[in-house]
Parts: C-alpha cells; sequence; structure tokens
C-alpha cells in the first residue's frame, strides 16, 4: 500500500560525495519523521541521520559531512553525503513513519523502510 523507493548508491573514492534518494508513494495521508540508517557488513544497523518539522539530527560521525533533507510535496528524503571515508561503507535504508489510507479507513502512524542501496567507499 505504501512503497519506498531508493536511489543513488554506488561506488565512490575516498573523499567523495554521493546523494541518496528516497521517494514514498501510496495513498498517504501524513509523514512524520523522515530518516536514513544503514548497515554495515557484520555491525548493527545504526541511525544517520532523522529529518521532522523540528529540525534534524545527525549521528557524530558524519556530522559536518552528511547533510539530510525532505520535499514534502513530493514525498522524498534526501540525504548528501560529502568528504566520504571507506567506514562509510554499508547498506543505506531510509525510514519514514506515516499515517496512509487503506480503502477509506485512515491507518494509525506506521513504520516503513526502504529496500536498501549499497555504497561503498573505497580506492
Amino acid at each position: 500500500q505504501v512503497q519506498l523507493v531508493e536511489s543513488g548508491g554506488g561506488l565512490v573514492q575516498p573523499g567523495g560525495s554521493l546523494r541518496l534518494s528516497c521517494a514514498a508513494s501510496g495513498r498517504i495521508y501524513s509523514i512524520g519523521a523522515m530518516g536514513w540508517y544503514r548497515q554495515a557488513a557484520g555491525k548493527e544497523r545504526e541511525l544517520v541521520a532523522t529529518i521532522t518539522r523540528g529540525g534534524t539530527n545527525y549521528v557524530d560521525s558524519v556530522k559536518g559531512r552528511f547533510t539530510i533533507s525532505r520535499d514534502n510535496v513530493k514525498n522524498t528524503v534526501f540525504l548528501q553525503m560529502n568528504s566520504l571515508k571507506p567506514d562509510d561503507t554499508a547498506v543505506y535504508y531510509c525510514y519514514t513513519n506515516l499515517r496512509y489510507y487503506s480503502g477509506s479507513y485512515l491507518r494509525n502512524l506506521e513504520d516503513y523502510w526502504g529496500q536498501g542501496t549499497q555504497v561503498t567507499v573505497s580506492l
């Protein structure tokens, strides 16, 4: 009923940049928080950045290098990643919580995740 479609991952050299996008589609009524998590091989998933109507939040390791933004008209969240490091290598997942219509029923706030996109930082 709701889909999150990510794009923008890939292979980049250290110091390079990538921009991730994640678009939510469906019969969406409202969107609350949007954000990005990542999971490196052999590690737990960690929060990278979130954005709400109240502001943004970043994990310390990406502050000053990553910028999260959103387009509320297009229900899309972006992650601009600059000065990438090998430690940023991971699968990146977008996240949102939202309300949507299922038939004529307005569902309560639910969490949704994207399918993940690989970011590899290497020479």
